[in-house]
């Protein structure tokens, strides 16, 4: 028993000190990021690597407001909140229909939607901005609203309609015998049952919404979103690091306190299209 024991600390001690260290490679670069934003851009220059022995919050009111960070700041959280809930709602319907209901082409259907996974967004990207332009949809938050929509909308069918298939079918048919109508179903039997895979499609579309850069910059040319506008801050020649990294980490505050939060959900919730089907 006691050789046993050993060998099992052995094989921890094995397992950790790698996991430890992969840690520790994902932890450096915020650390980095935080650590620059609170120097001037003399202090970084003079030490890049050094930890900050005068911190400044300068660059943070910079970045700000001197950069635009504010109105670009509200453009990410319309168009990410107004492309989230637009994807709720329209995945929820689908799921229910996919996974519920009996209609022509049903499988044929919901094929093509998961076949729509494995193309690539660089490979539609010039037909895709042809529309955004015959439909008067560039420059305008609607336009990258209902893009977010259709690029994410595949993956969130997927997921809720794997969902609704793994719950029981008593559920619908005795709703049914009591008189309601399938939007109704839907709205006070599903949503409600639905509640776990809707808060982890919701928060994984919020990821992808507001950390998206290529879209947005094809569809916002003019009024830019929070990622985009962080990314002008790097200039052609020289790069002032410090107001780069502030602008880095009030980008990325709000999507880390997001993941704290709801870290339980969104990993139950990646694991949902495997267990459910």
């Amino acid at each position: 028993m006691a050789q046993a024991g050993n060998k099992q600390k052995r094989l921890l001690w094995v397992v950790s000190v790698p996991m430890a260290l992969l840690a520790l490679s994902c932890v450096y670069p915020v650390f980095f990021a935080i650590n620059n934003a609170l120097k001037t851009n003399k202090g970084y220059i003079l030490d890049r690597f050094g930890i900050v022995t005068e911190p400044t919050l300068m660059n943070f009111v910079d970045v700000w407001n001197r950069s635009g960070l504010s109105a670009y700041f509200f453009n990410s959280v319309v168009v990410t909140l107004g492309a989230v809930l637009v994807l709720l709602v329209i995945s929820s319907l689908a799921g229910f229909a996919f996974a519920v209901l009996r209609f022509p082409l049903r499988k044929l259907i919901f094929v093509v939607i998961l076949a729509s996974l494995m193309i690539p967004v660089q490979v539609v990207l010039v037909p895709f901005y042809q529309t955004i332009i015959g439909l008067n949809l560039l420059n305008t938050r609607i336009g990258l609203i209902i893009s977010y929509t259709a690029f994410f909308l595949p993956f969130s069918v997927y997921l809720m309609t794997s969902f609704y298939a793994g719950l029981p079918r008593e559920l619908v048919e005795a709703a049914r015998i009591d008189g309601a109508k399938l939007i109704q179903i839907w709205w006070h039997v599903m949503v409600p049952m639905g509640k776990p895979a809707l808060i982890t499609l919701g928060i994984l579309n919020t990821l992808y919404c507001w950390n998206d850069v290529l879209i947005s910059l094809l569809v916002l040319q003019d009024k830019r979103t929070l990622m985009v506008g962080i990314a002008a801050l790097r200039g052609e020649y020289t790069t002032n690091v410090p107001l780069l990294s502030a602008g880095i980490v009030l980008a990325a505050a709000p999507i880390v306190i997001l993941y704290i939060v709801f870290q339980r959900q969104i990993v139950s919730g990646i694991a949902v299209g495997a267990v459910k089907g």
